[in-house]
C-alpha cells in the first residue's frame, strides 16, 4: 500500500461517541464533523459540548447542517462548540451572506450535489470559503470525479471515500477529503481504518 504524500487535509465526519474522540485525538485528522442534521450520526447541543470538551484543541470541528435556523448555527459558534460551518441542504447565497454578516470570519463549506459540471461551476463564485463535492447526503457512494475539472475555489471531495480510493481522490488536488462511512466498521468509527488513513498522510 503506497504512502500518500500530500498537503490534502483530512476530515472525519459523523463523530458521536467518546470513543470516536479518543480515536481522532490519537491520529489527529485536520477536521472532524459533528452532524446536527437528521442522520443516524446526529448529535444534540449537549452531546456536542461534551465531545468538544474532550477533543484536542488543534483539531477543528465542522458543524454539519441541513437548512437549519441561522440562530441555531450562530449559537454553536458563539459557544465555541464548532469552528466551521458545513451547509448540506438548499441554502442559497443569501443564506451564506446572512451567516457572514453575523461574523465575517466564519469559514463556510457549501456541499454541492454533483451530477454534471454546471453543478460545480455555479458555486465557484459563492461567498462560501470552500465547496464540498458529494454524491448526496450520506449515500456512501462516489460521484464521477472526472467532472471536477479545474476548480478555482478550494474544495473537499466527499462520498464513498475509503482507504481503497483515497489515493485516487487526492490526485484531483482537493483542499481536503471527507470520510464518514469509509472510516467505520459496523456503523461506528473504526480505529483500524482511521489509523490506516492517517498513517498514509502523516
Amino acid at each position: 500500500m503506497k504512502n500518500t504524500k500530500s498537503n490534502t487535509k483530512i476530515k472525519i465526519c459523523g463523530l458521536r461517541r467518546e470513543e470516536d474522540i479518543a480515536i481522532v485525538n490519537k491520529f489527529k485528522p485536520d477536521f472532524v464533523g459533528f452532524v446536527f442534521a437528521e442522520s443516524k450520526r446526529r448529535i444534540n447541543f449537549n452531546q456536542a459540548i461534551q465531545l468538544k470538551k474532550n477533543l484536542k484543541c488543534d483539531i477543528l470541528v465542522v458543524g454539519v447542517f441541513v437548512d437549519a435556523d441561522i440562530q441555531d448555527i450562530t449559537y454553536l459558534i458563539e459557544n465555541k462548540v464548532i469552528d466551521l460551518v458545513q451547509l448540506h441542504g438548499n441554502e442559497d447565497e443569501e443564506y451564506i451572506n446572512n451567516l457572514k454578516e453575523f461574523d465575517e470570519s466564519i469559514k463556510i463549506i457549501k456541499a454541492v450535489l454533483v451530477k454534471n459540471e454546471d453543478d460545480i461551476k455555479k458555486w465557484e463564485e459563492s461567498n462560501a470559503d470552500y465547496i464540498l463535492l458529494d454524491s448526496g447526503k450520506g449515500t456512501g457512494k462516489t460521484f464521477d470525479w472526472d467532472l471536477i475539472g479545474n476548480i478555482k475555489k478550494p474544495f473537499f471531495i466527499a462520498g464513498g471515500i475509503d482507504s481503497k480510493n483515497i489515493d485516487e481522490a487526492v490526485k484531483f488536488n482537493p483542499f481536503g477529503v471527507d470520510l464518514s462511512s469509509g472510516a467505520e466498521e459496523n456503523g461506528f468509527k473504526s480505529q483500524k481504518k482511521i489509523a490506516n488513513i492517517m498513517k498514509r498522510f502523516r
